[in-house]
């Protein structure tokens, strides 16, 4: 079986909802046990259930990575019992805004979840894979590439993930520890929707047909093809693949450049 994750055990944060349940699901799908790490422990709990109906193997955690201290915790105890052979950095926020109007809390709150977040993880899990190696996938953005309009903080963000990502796959290559990231473009979650409905009342449909048409495919893309993409990067037949960003954005980068 291709993408087979038997007998692995990984880490997916942000696995409560979204493109993080996806990859959740998609790599219990394949035999992997997976361990979700989430601020609300009732998304995860609801995530864990789900996989445990179809046979998988989950397990779900309250934590909050902008605390190292929680995620060292956090990680010790799924490697109590477990191995540690993927870890899915893939809990991030948003935040709409230019560098005028971005204030210095919201920078702060952006940076210390989806930079300090991911730097945490990676800081704790490490010293867990470097005996056996491991595959690690950090979720950048196309923002990471190109920059997005009143996103300020959160491209910046991204493109420290971006560069983490290359740093990591340098420094631990010769530990048998691949480190890749994935830069959705638009996808459809029920952040999107919920976006939509706070901004946009009584426009809902108009205003989801002019975002998904910002993607040059013509749609956005949906969780499971993220998770699918991550899938492939965290099983064998991806070995020959580090320190790489990987766009899944219906061209926007390429053919809006």
């Amino acid at each position: 079986m291709k993408f087979n994750l038997t007998g692995k055990s990984a880490i997916v944060t942000g696995g409560g909802s979204g493109i993080g349940k996806a990859i959740a699901l998609a790599l219990a799908g394949q035999g992997a046990t997976v361990h979700i790490l989430e601020l609300k422990k009732e998304s995860a709990d609801e995530t864990t259930s789900e996989i445990l109906q179809h046979g998988g193997k989950a397990t779900s955690y309250n934590c909050n990575v902008a605390n190292q201290q929680q995620v060292k915790e956090t990680i010790a105890e799924v490697v109590k019992n477990n191995t540690l052979d993927i870890l899915v950095n893939n809990a991030g926020i948003a935040h709409i805004g230019n560098v005028e109007n971005t204030q210095e809390t919201d920078f702060d709150n952006v940076f210390n979840v989806n930079v300090k977040g991911i730097y945490n993880c990676i800081h704790a899990a490490i010293p867990f894979m470097k005996a056996s190696g491991g595959v690690i996938i950090n979720m950048a953005s196309v923002g990471a590439s190109v920059g997005l309009i009143d996103r300020f903080a959160y491209s910046a963000s991204k493109g420290a993930v971006l560069t983490m990502t290359y740093s990591v796959a340098k420094d631990y290559i010769d530990y048998g520890i691949r480190c890749n990231s994935i830069s959705p473009g638009r996808v459809h979650t029920p952040f999107v929707d919920g976006f939509i409905k706070k901004n946009y009342p009584g426009k809902e449909k108009e205003m989801f047909e002019k975002l998904s048409k910002t993607q040059p495919i013509g749609r956005m893309g949906t969780p499971e093809e993220i998770g699918n993409l991550a899938l492939y990067l965290c099983s064998d037949e991806a070995s020959f693949i580090t320190g790489t960003d990987f766009p899944i954005d219906g061209g926007f980068i390429k053919l809006n450049t």
